[in-house]
């Protein structure tokens, strides 16, 4: 089930790449992808396993996994777009794509948030990102299909199912 998204999909959204330069994210209409705010000094950074898994085991099936460094929480990723970006690699041999480091909540929100946060867990959580971690599902045609917590595994049954669906699609 998808849903009407304000302003359009949020892979319309400009936004630099971590290493600078656009990161043009109309590049990924026509797959699946999983976007997930992320952060280096979290309880939850060991997902970073899970999702560099989830990106190996679906990239030839037109899946990708898209990371979103944010420091909004207790300041749990700190560190320079380059520190970022050698942690992922060296500590989980991260190879999915990261954008720049953003505000996912306040005021200061990035536009790619805006475009997020309507959408409703199974829960029924919509409006702010909770924690660092939180996953947006967003379909081949650019809309949000599901949203799963910050405490949700990348590998757990629910999120694999919905990922394994919407490359079916």
């Amino acid at each position: 089930m998808t849903t009407d998204i304000r302003g359009g999909s949020p892979l319309t959204v400009e936004i630099a790449a971590l290493q600078g330069g656009p990161a043009d994210l109309s590049q990924y209409l026509g797959r699946v992808v999983l976007l997930v705010n992320v952060a280096s000094k979290c309880g939850l950074t060991p997902q970073y396993g899970g999702l560099e898994r989830l990106h190996e085991r679906y990239a030839e099936r037109g899946f990708t996994v898209l990371g979103v460094p944010c420091n909004q929480f207790l300041g749990q990723e700190p560190g320079s777009a380059q520190e970022i970006a050698e942690f992922c690699s060296a500590t989980y041999g991260v190879t999915f794509p990261m954008t720049e480091k953003v505000e996912v909540n306040g005021e200061g929100r990035h536009p790619l948030y805006d475009r997020l946060v309507g959408f409703a867990d199974a829960g029924g959580h919509s409006g702010d990102i909770r924690w660092n971690f939180e996953k947006f599902l967003i379909g081949r045609d650019g809309a949000v299909v599901a949203r799963f917590s910050p405490q949700t595994e990348p590998e757990s049954a629910e999120v694999v199912s919905a990922v394994e669906a919407e490359l079916a699609g």
